[in-house]
């Protein structure tokens, strides 16, 4: 017997897809990071912050924007690094069950003998697969431009921020993937999940406006991720967070898409 057909079945059917978001994450890549030696030898970076009020440079990030770490960490990690995966994450989180509840493929899927927990885990799998192939990517890029890009980014950080970054779209991908397995809604599935990625960046970057209401940052899943600053700092205790919230999340989708009826 073939091992996880579900698995293979989903990756295969999804291959192009995969290559399409791998490559708006190298182009992400390629487009930003080699600019940083220019930007920072005509001391751009020194006039963009002069220009900017302290409290908006705190929301987007940019306070250590003229060191190679925090340039990666403002121009990618923290903006289109999270919000690609995320989008990506959310969507096919909502269509491995959801989507497939609503067609009513689902149904015929569970009438070959097949487990729930089964279908639920292998497809699941494939999802986080296809994270690892994008991140991977990105990780390997962002290697690769280091050096050229002057950047001074230690290996061991990268591992760190693309183990805070996977969780963080890891997250966002649970929640859609156990909205879905709990109600069979599409939209359902991907208005949660939108809800949590917008929801991270807002709070993280209304946190960042006052210390009167910095405590908001404790809530993102932005600030669990890189509120540590792991790219320049390395590991923290503050990554796993987002691990636990999905963990968590993809529980508790399980326990209900186990004992609910699908087949009406």
């Amino acid at each position: 017997m073939n091992a996880l057909p579900l698995t293979r079945r989903l990756l295969a059917d999804s291959w192009r897809g995969l290559i399409g978001w791998t490559i708006a994450i190298v182009a992400v890549l390629c487009l930003y990071l080699p600019l940083y030696p220019s930007i920072a030898a005509s001391g751009q970076f020194e006039d963009l912050l002069a220009s900017m009020p302290p409290a908006l440079i705190n929301s987007l990030g940019f306070a250590s924007i003229a060191s190679g770490t925090g340039y990666a960490q403002a121009t990618y990690f923290g903006l289109l690094g999270f919000a690609l995966p995320a989008i990506a994450g959310i969507a096919w989180g909502a269509a491995a069950l959801a989507g497939d509840e609503e067609d009513g493929r689902l149904e015929l899927t569970l009438a070959h003998a097949v487990t729930r927990s089964r279908v639920l885990l292998e497809r699941a799998l494939a999802i986080l697969l296809r994270f690892i192939v994008m991140l991977g990517v990105g990780f390997l890029v962002i290697l690769a431009l280091n050096g050229p890009g002057e950047l001074e980014i230690e290996p061991g950080n990268l591992v760190a921020t693309v183990v805070a970054q996977f969780g963080l779209v890891a997250l966002c991908f649970a929640t859609a993937y156990a909205v879905g397995a709990a109600t069979g809604r599409r939209a359902w599935a991907i208005l949660t999940g939108a809800l949590v990625a917008v929801g991270a960046y807002l709070l993280n970057a209304v946190g960042a406006q006052s210390p009167d209401v910095e405590w908001l940052r404790n809530l993102s899943p932005i600030w669990w991720a890189y509120g540590s600053d792991p790219l320049a700092n390395g590991w923290d205790a503050g990554i796993a967070w987002s691990w636990i919230g999905a963990v968590v999340l993809f529980a508790a989708g399980w326990l209900v898409f186990t004992r609910r009826d699908v087949t009406g």
